[in-house]
C-alpha cells in the first residue's frame, strides 16, 4: 500500500507540474505547485504540536503557509490584482466626481462583481 501511494503521489505531481507549464506558456494565472519540501516541513511544524489529527485550523495554517510561499505562475496574477483593487477604486474617484448618488455599499459590490464578471469572460481567471 506504501509504494502504491508514493506512486499515486508522484504521478498526480507530475501532472500537475505539466498543467503549471502549460498555464505558463499560455500566460494564464494559477497557484504554483509546492514543493514536497516545503509541504513536509509545514506539516512536520504542524504536526508536532498537534496531538492526534490536525484539526480544520491547523490545516488552514498549513495551506496558507504554503500558498503563500509558492505563489502564482503566469504574469496574470499581478494583473487580477490591479483590476480587483484598481477598478473600484477608479470608479469610486469617478463617482465622487460625478455626484452620482447611488451608495457605495452598493457601487463598489457592483463594480467589482463586474470586475470578476468581466476577468471571468476574458479568461484571465
Amino acid at each position: 500500500m506504501g509504494q502504491n501511494a508514493s506512486a499515486s503521489a508522484k504521478f498526480y505531481r507530475a501532472v500537475c507540474e505539466t498543467i503549471e507549464e502549460i498555464n505558463k506558456k499560455l500566460g494564464i494565472t494559477q497557484l504554483s505547485v509546492p514543493k514536497p519540501t516545503t509541504l513536509e516541513l509545514a506539516y512536520g511544524r504542524y504536526k508536532e504540536a498537534a496531538e492526534g489529527e490536525l484539526s480544520k485550523e491547523e490545516f488552514q495554517d498549513i495551506l496558507q503557509e504554503v500558498l503563500i510561499e509558492t505563489g502564482f505562475t503566469g504574469i496574470g496574477g499581478k494583473d487580477i490584482l490591479f483590476y480587483l483593487f484598481g477598478v473600484p477604486v477608479t470608479g469610486l474617484m469617478i463617482k465622487k466626481r460625478a455626484a452620482l448618488k447611488i451608495p457605495d455599499d452598493l457601487f463598489i459590490p457592483a463594480i467589482t462583481s463586474a470586475t470578476v464578471f468581466l476577468l471571468a469572460k476574458l479568461n484571465k481567471i
